[in-house]
């Protein structure tokens, strides 16, 4: 009886670390393929698993994406919770902004921030997909605005919205050019361009 019971007690648990598993090699493909470009057999292959195990985890491709997304963000969001905690007082804004358009995160799309890798396939995705985009990218917004305390809390909002999008559009043509010089050129002129409001 005793055994029985041990062996019921570890299966949920090695079902959710497969579970886990899964969820993190589909983070890094979405962000690496793109939605269109990563397919359920070789998210599982990559997991060291078999296809036919998926639907034992996820009812959908939807409702795995669904969540790869979710966890793309969260990934995200240590990110920059850990460069807020490091900056000096006073320059969190800048080395947010510095973070974001440093050549390491400009160079690994596959662990960057989910919106400069994906945020064009997001209006052809499931609806669930799209609240974890919708839901990340006002957390976003949040997290920049909270950094300007000098402003209006609308000034404050409205400028976040700017900061953003100048900061995905920047990484997004970064990534795109061949030339390495001109991808950090771009870089800069953002930082140049938003120092000001980084203070």
């Amino acid at each position: 009886m005793m055994t029985i019971m041990q062996k019921n007690s570890t299966t949920p648990n090695r079902k959710e670390q497969t579970h886990d598993r899964i969820v993190d090699v589909a983070s890094r493909a979405i962000r690496r393929s793109g939605y269109s470009g990563t397919g359920v057999a070789d998210i599982m292959k990559e997991a060291g698993l078999t296809h036919g195990g998926f639907y034992a985890h996820f009812e959908s491709r939807d409702a795995l994406l669904a969540e790869a997304a979710s966890r793309a963000c969260a990934d995200s969001a240590a990110l920059v919770s850990s460069v807020v905690a490091s900056a000096p007082p006073g320059k969190v804004l800048q080395a947010m902004m510095a973070a974001y358009l440093a050549p390491e995160h400009i160079a690994d799309i596959e662990t960057g921030c989910p919106l400069a890798a994906l945020a064009s396939e997001v209006p052809r995705q499931a609806e669930p997909v799209r609240q974890v985009a919708d839901s990340y990218i006002k957390k976003m917004i949040e997290a920049f605005a909270y950094q300007m305390p000098d402003r209006s809390p609308p000034e404050a909002n409205q400028q976040a919205m700017a900061l953003l999008c100048s900061l995905i559009g920047t990484t997004v043509l970064a990534r795109a050019v061949a030339d390495p010089e001109l991808s950090a050129a771009l870089c800069a002129a953002t930082m140049k361009q938003f120092a000001e409001t980084a203070g």
